[in-house]
């Protein structure tokens, strides 16, 4: 009974994150985003939440697999789910500095760092727990076109660089 809330909540933990940044920039965000220039290949709003929900449902798993795979909270689990819990930050500080400070430069150099802790998580999770690793191979490929869009909105909407 024990291993299913610890995978329960190790599983729901991104949502919290990704959930409360939504809801704070529920409001403002949609009308500021819309004036932004975007590439034509920029997913449709509509796509954001899906994704996201999936993305999070599988990191948090895996990230249950890479803990108990380690034995819990032991000294070995500090670089792998350290970097796990780095690139989490991020991750959810990212719709604050882009949807709520409208902080391109700071939004970028975010989703930056976040490619890295998150290339970083992968290669140490990759030795513990294949599974986890491959879980996180849909996260990073998404990363991916968040940075470029990102790096797109960034480069085309200069007066917005606040």
């Amino acid at each position: 009974g024990r291993m299913w809330a610890y995978t329960v909540g190790f599983t729901v933990l991104p949502h919290v994150g990704g959930f409360l940044g939504w809801f704070l920039n529920r409001k403002e965000s949609p009308a500021w985003y819309e004036k932004l220039k975007k590439p034509s290949w920029c997913p449709s709003r509509r796509m954001f939440p899906v994704a996201w929900t999936m993305l999070y449902t599988g990191m948090g798993y895996a990230s249950y697999l890479v803990w108990n795979d380690l034995g819990g909270c032991s000294s070995k689990a500090i670089v792998p789910l350290g970097l796990y819990g780095a690139q989490l930050v991020l991750n959810w500080a990212w719709p604050p500095l882009f949807f709520g400070a409208h902080n391109l430069n700071l939004a970028l150099l975010d989703v930056l760092c976040l490619d890295a802790l998150a290339v970083g998580t992968l290669c140490s999770w990759a030795r513990i727990n294949r599974l986890a690793s491959l879980l996180l191979l849909p996260y990073l490929a998404w990363l991916a076109v968040a940075t470029c869009l990102t790096a797109r909105i960034w480069k085309d909407n200069p007066r917005q660089k606040s």
